[in-house]
């Protein structure tokens, strides 16, 4: 059962934001009063939001190869949690205003400081794509947190993904990726940040890493957009892209965008929202 319960979590996490917690009237404390945030140990970290096959791993690798910014692969916050497992720990840890949810962000907030401060650099830039399921909680934990919105024609997304795993089903691939697509667009209505689009980052690598440079309040370095030339770690399954396009260590052209037949109703509304479909039709 415990393996049931960590693979639902796993799911859950991934695409909603959301855990299963076991109820146990034993062991259930009540809900703590008086919640006290702790300090945190980062500071002003920068999380990318995007899809899945947008581009992210190719982001994170520009902006890591900037001097004052440290960009790791994939971290999955989501799947990392902190428990109190008895009704004495709770009802300890509520003396101080503490309770599970904040347990877990003073771990997240912890991991980030530390791998922050073993790179030497004074900036973290975060893009697990997952994490767009998570974007109010992570604007909660840092309120001082900045975001990237990084955009991608959804048909191409749809593409993209289709490529790396024709096994999946047609529908399920739409509605799983509509709901990334879904999560990014709430988010920048609701969150202070900047976009940028997948086509106009390879196409002008640096005008667009200029911008974002001009939001992040930093001096351009011309290595960002030559990022092979920088240590980014392994490229591998589960740590984001591992494919030869990022492998090469330059921007790669873009895919030519699709035309409306070639995307996918349930992809269309997101797409002309993005401005990448001017045509009315949609969902």
């Amino acid at each position: 059962m415990p393996d049931v319960k960590r693979s639902l979590n796993r799911a859950l996490s991934r695409t909603t934001g959301l855990r299963l917690v076991r109820e146990n009237p034993v062991t259930r404390a009540r809900p703590v009063r008086g919640l006290v945030p702790a300090r945190r140990e980062l500071h002003a970290p920068v999380f990318i939001l995007s899809s899945v096959r947008s581009g992210s791993t190719l982001l994170r690798s520009m902006l890591g190869s900037h001097s004052a910014l440290y960009a790791p692969h994939e971290l999955h916050l989501g799947d990392l949690a902190a428990q109190a497992t008895s009704w004495f720990a709770q009802t300890a840890l509520a003396e101080f205003g503490i309770d599970e949810d904040e347990l877990t962000a003073m771990l997240w907030d912890r991991l980030l400081a530390e791998v922050l401060g073993r790179s030497g650099k004074p900036i973290l830039v975060e893009k697990t794509p997952n994490h767009v399921f998570l974007a109010d909680r992570l604007a909660q934990i840092w309120p001082d947190a900045r975001f990237v919105f990084l955009l991608r024609h959804p048909g191409s997304i749809y593409q993209s993904w289709r490529a790396a795993r024709p096994a999946h089903g047609v529908g399920d691939t739409v509605d799983y990726l509509r709901r990334f697509c879904t999560e990014v667009q709430r988010a920048r209505g609701t969150l202070p940040g900047i976009d940028v689009r997948y086509e106009r980052l390879v196409a002008e690598p640096e005008a667009e890493t200029r911008r974002l440079c001009g939001y992040l309040e930093l001096d351009w370095e011309p290595g960002m957009v030559d990022y092979g030339s920088h240590g980014h770690g392994r490229y591998r399954r589960g740590l984001g892209d591992w494919s030869a396009n990022i492998r090469s260590g330059r921007p790669q052209p873009a895919r030519p965008l699709p035309a409306l037949a070639e995307v996918p109703r349930g992809l269309r509304r997101i797409a002309r929202d993005w401005g990448y479909l001017a045509d009315p039709a949609a969902d």
